[in-house]
């Protein structure tokens, strides 16, 4: 056996120039994933999660709900073993059901007040109002629950939207599926006397008799309306968000596409987003215009490549992450490809939609830290978080 030379073996800076030239030659696309970021693992074992959130004032805590009806909190990134809040006896759970997301209100260091969305025993959808225990700040108090809004949901238990979010106004925002798999599919959406398939925004103080309250300058105020509507035309607006004065709207789609809703928040007031008339760009069924012209989406995608519901994401702006800064962060639930693109507001373009090269099994919702870290939650029980590479 002829010996080898060790001289002429290459060096490790040798080797590590060849990574570096590999990374250059391999498809564009890949090199710019690579560069990006990494999913750095923080906890596991959670049951059905499906949101993560921080509150206002609490930079040590981080909350995680769980489907099942439970809120987890952690401690500087160790969870504890008892719940911030445990609802599972009037939470309905299972498929689309259950306790779908949070929201802090923004005075919450001085009220306490939060805010949960779920579907309940009936399976219809209900926001209530909650408040922090006075004594523990990882513990809810449980017998400070106040209903603020039941939604009649009947006939099928997919379709429940479920997203909580205080607007830059600090109104409280909403979003509410079109009802699930009922005839004739998606009626409710361009229904203004019903508030399913639609984006929500109320005042959640109690107001002249009533639990909450409505925004003067709502659309459809005095219009013998529903005044609590923002905006309508929506299938199962799953997850949205905020970043300055724009909203962002991941819209779980039909059959064929799937649609990201990005525009200025004072154009979204009284927007007509399509369904069931469009299904994305495309009509699903001319025959049922809202009342208004439809507003399109600012980005649409095929289900091509085994892709079937898009997860709404955020804005990035974790300085830690630069090449990732002002761009739009969403992913796909059958896939778990996370991508990202430039939101063109007065264009009403997605510039450079491109992948992270990360893909996430079942991935089921995106979070927003402080410092704007961007957490990513598994529905199978991990939260990671989107780390530099």
């Amino acid at each position: 056996m002829r010996r080898e030379n060790v001289s002429n073996r290459p060096s490790s800076q040798f080797l590590s120039i060849l990574a570096v030239v590999a990374a250059v030659l391999c498809s564009p696309s890949d090199a710019y994933a690579a560069a990006q970021a990494k999913l750095a693992l923080i906890a596991t074992g959670f049951d059905h999660p499906d949101y993560v959130a921080v509150a206002p004032g609490e930079r040590q805590l981080l909350f995680v709900v769980e489907q099942t009806g439970q809120i987890q909190v952690l401690h500087n990134d160790v969870k504890l073993a008892t719940p911030f809040l445990d609802i599972r006896d009037i939470v309905s759970f299972g498929g689309e059901r259950g306790l779908l997301s949070l929201a802090f209100a923004p005075d919450y260091p001085t009220s306490r007040r939060f805010y949960v969305a779920f579907t309940n025993k009936n399976g219809n959808v209900e926001v209530d109002e909650f408040q922090r225990s006075a004594a523990s700040r990882t513990r809810a108090a449980r017998g400070s629950r106040r209903i603020l809004l039941v939604i009649p949901h009947p006939g099928a238990a997919n379709h429940n939207g479920g997203q909580l979010q205080f607007g830059p106004d600090g109104y409280l925002y909403i979003s509410v599926g079109d009802g699930g798999n009922v005839d004739p599919r998606g009626e409710a959406a361009r229904d203004l006397h019903r508030l399913l398939g639609k984006i929500l925004r109320i005042d959640p103080t109690p107001a002249d008799g009533k639990p909450y309250g409505i925004p003067p300058d709502n659309p459809y105020v005095g219009t013998g309306n529903r005044e609590e509507i923002y905006a309508y035309g929506l299938r199962n607006p799953w997850r949205f968000s905020f970043s300055g004065n724009r909203i962002a709207i991941g819209d779980v789609g039909q059959d064929t596409q799937e649609e990201v809703d990005f525009l200025l928040v004072a154009d979204a007031k009284g927007a007509n987003f399509g369904w069931p008339q469009y299904e994305g760009k495309r009509f699903y069924d001319k025959t049922r215009p809202g009342p208004d012209k439809p507003t399109f989406p600012m980005f649409v995608y095929p289900h091509t490549a085994s892709r079937c519901a898009v997860i709404g994401g955020y804005v990035m702006h974790d300085a830690n992450l630069p090449a990732l800064d002002g761009r739009y962060l969403y992913a796909d639930f059958c896939t778990g490809a996370i991508r990202s693109f430039i939101p063109d507001i007065v264009g009403q373009k997605a510039l450079d939609d491109r992948p992270l090269g990360i893909r996430v099994p079942r991935l089921s919702s995106f979070g927003l830290g402080f410092n704007n870290v961007v957490y990513v939650i598994q529905r199978s029980g991990d939260l990671s978080r989107l780390a530099p590479p």
